[in-house]
């Protein structure tokens, strides 16, 4: 069973950056491709970007594609999402998530979730 911490989030201003964090532990870090979604007041759990258990391959939704980065740290357990360019619309609960096969867009295909972490964009 893996547990993932998210950490990172708060109130930002328009056009500020933030670093989310999510640490594993309870498994095998480098078998787990990792997905970062996200939660809006009344909205569904949106794909936000996705890397696969080496790193290697990324991917991201069209709407933070240039502003954000998802990276891992596998010594650390750790995966990343760095948000530049923060706009008031990614104002969310960002969660983190694992799963045991390649990395998807898909919610569903995940088996491991935070407990999320709020960031708030001003205007």
């Amino acid at each position: 069973q893996v547990q993932l911490v998210e950490s990172g989030g708060g109130l930002v201003q328009a056009g500020g950056s933030l670093r989310l964090s999510c640490a594993a532990s309870g498994g095998t870090f480098s078998n787990y491709a990792m997905g970062w979604f996200r939660q809006g007041p009344g909205k569904e759990r949106d794909f936000v970007a996705c890397i696969s258990w080496s790193g290697g391959f990324t991917d991201y939704t069209d709407f933070v594609k240039a502003r954000f980065t998802i990276s891992r740290d596998n010594a650390k357990n750790t995966v990343y999402l760095q948000m530049n360019g923060l706009k008031p619309e990614d104002t969310a609960v960002y969660y983190c998530a694992a799963r045991s096969g390649p990395p998807s867009q898909r919610a569903r295909d995940y088996g491991y979730w935070g407990q999320g972490t709020q960031v708030t964009v001003s205007s």
